[in-house]
């Protein structure tokens, strides 16, 4: 999940649904975000009981994971992805192609509705993402902070839904939103109150949006899947490797280095497939366990 987290067109999210654990993140992020109301409200004794339905172990392992893998991949995929463009945008085209038929297998029916939603999904996303045309930041970008206080609190929301959503990472939609420079310019600059201002913004909309997110599938789960099916489809514009892989979201027919991005693509599916079907067994066997 830490290392889908660094590429523009994929997210956490898609992982978490390759390795059918999707629906324990979000219960677990549900339990903490009710956690988190019971104690401000005062519920200590809910709030005892809350914590002790989180899975600390299962959550922590998960989180402990996804820190090394940004930290220990982080420099080697923006290496591979400033030197081999095409090609490893091939290779994520295949990837998340993987995880739309892994989720069209979540599908309880398809029907009009169906791909209703799936078309408009991906219609909307693929539009929204075409906005804007460069999906990176200049190297001369001044990383600075220059906007209201207020505006981290609200990108800090939207931005920390990515990480339980499949199709955009969190990166990708500060860039969209003009602020991957504002935010890493706080960082540069330890400026902890704007920094403190975008985490309670993360927390809260992690939050609401979890909550929100959980209800949905439990009333609504084949509607949620397809809409999730939709948002990967459009966010694949990012991941299309020509003209210039995922710096762009200009497209161009295939040319020039065209065998090797196919065969990545052709190797990513079968990856997918292969870890969605041992995530399946354990999770199979985990559930026995458990029982």
């Amino acid at each position: 999940m830490g290392a889908a987290d660094i590429v523009p067109g994929v997210s956490g999210g898609t992982v978490a649904l390759v390795l059918g654990i999707y629906d324990r993140l979000i219960n677990n992020v549900r339990l903490g975000a009710r956690g988190l109301k019971q104690l401000l409200t005062g519920d200590l004794s809910s709030f005892k009981q809350t914590i002790g339905e989180i899975e600390w172990v299962w959550l922590f392992s998960l989180l402990a994971g996804i820190l090394v893998a940004v930290f220990a991949l982080s420099a080697v995929l923006d290496g591979l992805l400033e030197d081999q463009p095409i090609k490893m945008s091939g290779l994520f085209f295949g990837l998340v192609l993987g995880t739309i038929y892994v989720a069209y297998r979540l599908l309880d029916r398809f029907e009009a509705i169906t791909l209703a939603i799936v078309l408009g999904v991906g219609a909307a996303v693929f539009v929204l993402l075409g906005l804007k045309t460069d999906t990176v930041v200049a190297d001369d970008a001044a990383e600075v902070v220059t906007r209201p206080i207020w505006l981290f609190f609200i990108v800090g929301a939207i931005a920390i839904c990515a990480m339980i959503l499949p199709g955009v990472s969190g990166s990708f939609l500060l860039v969209m939103m003009g602020m991957y420079t504002e935010v890493i310019g706080a960082a540069k600059d330890r400026d902890l109150v704007v920094l403190g201002v975008f985490a309670l913004g993360a927390v809260v909309g992690l939050a609401l949006f979890s909550t929100l997110l959980n209800w949905l599938l439990e009333n609504y789960r084949n509607q949620v899947i397809a809409a999730m099916i939709g948002l990967m489809l459009g966010s694949m514009r990012v991941l299309w490797p020509w003209p210039n892989g995922t710096n762009t979201t200009t497209l161009s027919a295939p040319a020039d280095d065209v065998i090797a991005p196919i065969l990545l693509a052709l190797a990513g599916m079968a990856v997918v497939v292969a870890v969605e079907t041992f995530g399946s067994k354990l999770n199979t066997a985990d559930a026995h366990t458990r029982a």
